[in-house]
């Protein structure tokens, strides 16, 4: 990674990132999934791949904070069966950025925003109509579950956009708000860790990265506590309607770059 780059930003692109930050906090706590917003504001001003190693750590902090504020929500029998999955969806993943240059990342990254945004749409449309969600220990239950868990792995070692597929794949299966979030928060902070050393082999994470994630962490705390307000209090459906928005916004600028 080119690290120098990140030394060279303007203060009108720190305080891009800085918002950023405080919308992966404000995802975590509040609205899973929502930092798909945050992914395209760092995909847009870093380097794509870089951006990938820059916005990690952040998540985990996010993560962190989750966990702490939703820990007793959680639901561990679907997060064991999700595992090996989404594993498999990570290795795929990392292939990739073995390959893939800046070019081809910025652009597979603003193309999984399209698909996401997609996905959101189809999941707001159907989950409603959805009065029996299947179980994941039925046979279409453990299929469906693998499936998400590849597609959720590959996009959150590629794009960190796996938030949309997992909601999904939650929502699909009748988890309500609490249990959402709990589960939502081990599943991200474990996957999220686990990329670490992947990120870090690929060049993606050294010191200067983490400087500028020790500058910008900050902002996620406050992040976390607005969502932690606003979870009870937040009118749902306008909220995704302007974060699929602002997704396929930021997907269109990556692919027209």
């Amino acid at each position: 990674m080119n690290t120098m780059t990140l030394w060279h930003i303007t203060g009108w692109e720190f305080a891009a990132l800085a918002f950023a930050a405080l919308l992966v906090g404000f995802s975590k706590t509040a609205v899973s999934g929502a930092n798909t917003v945050s992914l395209a504001i760092f995909a847009a001003v870093l380097p794509a791949r870089a951006s990938t190693g820059v916005l990690l750590p952040i998540l985990i902090a996010g993560d962190l904070l989750a966990v702490a504020t939703y820990r007793r929500h959680a639901h561990w029998p679907t997060l064991w069966r999700l595992f090996p999955a989404v594993a498999a969806g990570v290795v795929v993943g990392t292939v990739f950025l073995v390959w893939a240059d800046d070019a081809v990342v910025r652009t597979s990254i603003g193309a999984i925003l399209l698909l996401m945004a997609s996905v959101t749409v189809w999941r707001r449309r159907t989950a409603e109509k959805e009065e029996d969600p299947e179980s994941v220990t039925t046979r279409p239950g453990r299929i469906k579950a693998r499936s998400y868990g590849v597609l959720g792995g590959f996009t959150t070692m590629v794009a960190n956009a796996g938030g949309p597929v997992m909601s999904m794949y939650l929502l699909s299966a009748g988890f309500r708000k609490l249990g959402f979030l709990g589960t939502s928060a081990f599943f991200f902070l474990i996957v999220n860790v686990s990329k670490l050393p992947f990120s870090a082999g690929l060049g993606l994470i050294d010191g200067r990265s983490l400087l500028l994630d020790l500058a910008l962490v900050a902002f996620v705390v406050p992040g976390a506590l607005l969502g932690k307000w606003a979870v009870h209090r937040i009118n749902q459906r306008l909220f995704e309607q302007l974060v699929i928005a602002a997704t396929v916004v930021g997907g269109l600028q990556l692919l027209l770059r």
